[in-house]
């Protein structure tokens, strides 16, 4: 297993800042498929417009967060354009995530475009959030990954934008995403928008059985079947590289996780940067046991971080879902599966590019941080992200 690197100084970690470049876009051809990735906020900015500049007859759109902030207003100009040329548009958004009004869409629909909210009925409207970001342009190509549309996703490193990661992909599998589409479609039309509909749909789909598959999560009883997907894979693994912004699972994941640091190897890089430092203490209280298995354990230092991504030994993930409870157990959630030994070796060099700029958590540094006052924040914080909610913690600031 490869060792640890000595815990850089403050100093050192300033200077990883301000020395740090978002990787450049690189594509991949893996079973029967075109993918592009994009490291960088404003190439994802640039790819987003791009995509929708160049879409002929339809768009299919759905947004978590859509902002009426300046990258809000550059995509909802395309959409535009779009739906003026004769472009089929649909944009569908979370009424949760979303602050931006409805007035600030009206443009859309002036130009013959379509806009929904996606919003369950009111007694269980805070049960369910739509987490997903894609679009898919003429049922040819879909751009998606964890970005929403917002200055913070595109901003550079120096300005403290969101570390993310978004994928262009042509093949097989956009079809799938088109499928789920149609289904939010039907829904958010319903008059009654009811929780058993969104669980029978999540509960039906079906990904497929190819090499590349689009799996789902949501409000089920059982784990979502993303994470199912990520169990099995996990159980059969000898090596894990796994980049999470935030990073709360249930027992039997971190069970797994640590099983494969202790047969092979596994290196988790998490965030050392959050607009929700309840989310950093929530993965620290975890810490301990995951080092004492021989996790190699880094923290993001250029920027915040909000990439969702995991490679268990030749298949990646990469989409909407954090490793946390609420989103194997409750939010309605997309991750990609590929399965091809090409794909998973671009994807750790990306994770090469970022421990680089990361800070080692040795079991010496855990221990030093692991004061009494600092374990109580911990587990405050692992109680408040897993139990009730991203949006209260923000409001604790209760720090790292």
């Amino acid at each position: 297993m490869a060792g640890m690197t000595e815990a850089p100084s403050t100093s050192d970690q300033n200077e990883l800042v301000g020395a740090y470049c978002d990787a450049k876009p690189f594509t991949a051809s893996a079973q029967g498929h075109d993918f592009t990735f994009y490291p960088a906020g404003a190439d994802r900015l640039q790819a987003l417009i791009d995509h929708i500049d160049s879409a002929r007859d339809t768009l299919e759109i759905f947004y978590y967060m859509f902002q009426a902030d300046g990258a809000g207003r550059q995509v909802l100009a395309a959409l535009v354009r779009a739906a003026q040329r004769g472009v089929k548009l649909h944009l569908i958004i979370d009424d949760f995530g979303t602050d931006a009004p409805d007035e600030f869409f009206r443009p859309i629909i002036e130009a013959g475009g379509r806009f929904h909210t996606f919003s369950p009925d009111w007694n269980v409207r805070y049960l369910i959030r739509n987490h997903q970001k894609f679009v898919i342009a003429d049922g040819q190509r879909v751009l998606t990954g964890g970005f929403n549309v917002s200055d913070h996703y595109f901003a550079s490193p120096a300005d403290n934008g969101w570390c993310d990661l978004g994928v262009m992909i042509s093949g097989e599998v956009v079809g799938k995403f088109h499928e789920w589409f149609v289904l939010l479609e039907a829904w958010v039309a319903s008059h009654h928008r009811q929780f058993r509909a969104i669980r029978a749909m999540v509960r039906e789909w079906d990904p497929g059985t190819g090499p590349v598959q689009l799996l789902l999560g949501g409000p089920t009883k059982l784990t979502s079947a993303w994470a199912r997907a990520v169990k099995r894979d996990l159980a059969r693994g000898e090596r894990l590289d796994l980049v999470m912004a935030y990073f709360s699972p249930p027992g039997a994941m971190r069970r797994l996780i640590a099983m494969i640091a202790r047969k092979g190897q596994t290196r988790l890089i998490m965030a050392g940067k959050s607009d929700n430092t309840a989310t950093i203490g929530a993965s620290r209280s975890l810490y301990s046991k995951l080092l004492r298995a021989g996790a190699e354990i880094y923290e993001f230092q250029p920027c915040k971080l909000h990439m969702k991504m995991l490679v268990v030994d030749d298949i990646t993930y990469f989409g909407s879902a954090n490793f946390d409870m609420r989103s194997i157990r409750l939010n309605l959630e997309l991750m990609v599966r590929v399965e091809d030994a090409g794909i998973a070796a671009k994807m750790r060099e990306l994770v090469d590019h970022m421990q680089a700029n990361s800070e080692a958590i040795t079991p010496e540094l855990h221990r030093r941080r692991k004061g009494l006052f600092n374990r109580i924040r911990w587990r405050l914080g692992w109680f408040l992200v897993s139990v009730i909610d991203y949006t209260v913690t923000r409001r604790l600031n209760l720090g790292a």
